[in-house]
């Protein structure tokens, strides 16, 4: 290692102070506060005419969105009538499904303030779980590709694994309690042909969408996350300590197996707790489009941090060059998540298949979701791509904050999007109604993954000073 590395700054620590800790326990106490304040005000009944009023809208809409599909299919396909009819058919049946399920749930379910709030849980904490597992994701990526530049910063996403156990744990209870409410297809009278009830559709997938694999499927993938992060972990702190090439080398191959995993069980989770909840839908590219999703926010959080970090005076020999390189991974993902978006959308919109074309339909014509559905399309493409289109838009700390905090909300609303049209339809949005809910829970979750980030930080250096690459991170320079 050179004579010029300040020896000081490879021993830096984070302290996690009384301070820090009651400011972020004072954030979740307010969350908290918040969200029982919204929940008693919707239901005494504040609100209650809004979501009547749209629960009757909400006929005339889902008829006016088919009619417009009809009438769409009919101009452009007046030479295929057998055809037409056929998705017609198809349109009828669903249509005819969904509003005897909707009645069902309806007379039998529970109200709409605590679907809205189980739905809020679900969401948040999926959003969260997401990032905390890209954090590991990027360390494993960077072992496999010999990446020296990151190795400064490798402690920032690497403490994003604490989140894992909390995220697992509220996975399960969410499930074990809101799972009817969140996922339609486990209610068991829609595969009893003798049922009204019943979808054939559903009853098709019951290969995949049952019970005991679902549970399976999402117990085993959570704990070979929390497993191959808590190696990862240990290695890296072992490394500090005995130093050598032998704890680089096991992360390096632990890593691969990691990257295996992931590439598996992120794709299969993105269609379990994301699109079965619309399970009539179906696309090849969900799971990467969840994925994009969740990496550009990742790489948001990381350059949040530090950027925060520095602002506190840590991190000393992070520099320009390094940002510049988040800056560079925030803008091309932005790009990767559009590429995604627009894709799917022009590959369903070609087809215009019944089954899948509905998913845009409600999100799209639908004014409840309309205004959300295109926001997350300027906030995820539009402005980062502006804003970061630059080589010193990429070197500047403020307006690497400003990208990566938009990126992260924007991200947060493509989720929202994506994960309350099937629980709550016309219900579900953002007002001043359920303002305090929503943004009371958000809150809990923030200081949650807030409090796991930094308690993970102050395990241990924030610098790995015995890494094989620290020189080259040091040292790291783009032209």
């Amino acid at each position: 290692m050179g004579s010029s590395v300040d020896k000081i700054s490879l021993d830096e620590k984070y302290s996690f102070t009384a301070k820090a800790k009651r400011n972020i326990i004072i954030l979740i106490s307010v969350g908290l506060i918040l969200s029982v304040i919204g929940a008693l005000m919707v239901k005494s009944g504040i609100g209650v005419e809004h979501h009547g009023h749209a629960t009757e809208v909400k006929s005339e809409k889902n008829n006016s969105a088919e009619g417009n599909v009809e009438q769409k299919v009919a101009e452009s396909e007046e030479s295929q009538k057998q055809s037409e009819e056929k998705i017609e058919m198809a349109n009828a049946s669903k249509a005819e499904g969904k509003e005897q399920h909707a009645d069902h749930g309806h007379g039998h379910g529970p109200a709409v303030w605590v679907k809205r709030i189980i739905k809020n849980l679900w969401h948040n904490n999926v959003f969260f779980l997401g990032i905390a597992i890209i954090g590991v994701f990027f360390v494993a990526f960077n072992y496999v590709a010999q990446a020296g530049w990151g190795t400064l910063i490798k402690r920032i996403p690497e403490a994003f694994g604490y989140y894992l156990p909390v995220g697992a744990i509220l996975t399960i209870i969410l499930i074990l309690i809101g799972g009817h409410t969140l996922f339609h297809w486990m209610d068991s009278s829609l595969y009893d042909k003798t049922s009204p009830h019943y979808d054939e559709i559903l009853d098709s997938k019951t290969w995949w969408l049952n019970i005991p694999f679902f549970w399976a499927r999402t117990i085993v993938f959570l704990a070979a996350w929390i497993g191959l992060w808590a190696l990862l972990r240990k290695f890296s702190v072992q490394e500090d300590i005995e130093g050598g090439d032998k704890f680089f080398h096991k992360s390096n191959y632990w890593s691969a197996t990691f990257l295996v995993v992931f590439g598996l069980s992120s794709s299969m989770l993105a269609w379990d707790w994301v699109m079965s909840m619309d399970p009539h839908f179906f696309s090849t590219m969900f799971g990467w489009y969840v994925f994009a999703s969740w990496f550009v926010s990742g790489l948001a959080t990381i350059t949040l941090v530090i950027i925060l970090l520095k602002e506190a005076g840590y991190l000393k020999m992070v520099n320009e060059n390094h940002l510049h390189d988040m800056g560079k991974f925030m803008f091309a993902f932005s790009i990767f998540w559009t590429y995604i978006w627009f894709e799917q959308f022009l590959l369903i919109y070609y087809s215009n298949i019944p089954e899948e074309a509905f998913w845009f339909i409600e999100r799209m014509r639908n004014w409840t979701y309309k205004p959300l559905w295109f926001t997350t399309f300027w906030l995820n493409f539009f402005f980062p791509f502006l804003a970061l289109m630059t080589r010193e838009s990429k070197r500047q700390s403020m307006i690497l904050k400003i990208v990566a905090c938009v990126i992260i909300f924007g991200h947060w609303l493509d989720f929202y999007v994506m994960i309350t049209p099937p629980v709550l339809h016309n219900d579900g949005g953002l007002d001043f109604n359920w303002f305090f809910l929503e943004l009371g829970i958000v809150m809990i979750f923030i200081g949650i993954f807030a409090y796991a980030i930094l308690t993970g930080l102050s395990k241990a250096g924030l610098i790995p000073k015995k890494h094989p690459m620290i020189e080259e991170s040091i040292y790291h320079h783009v032209y």
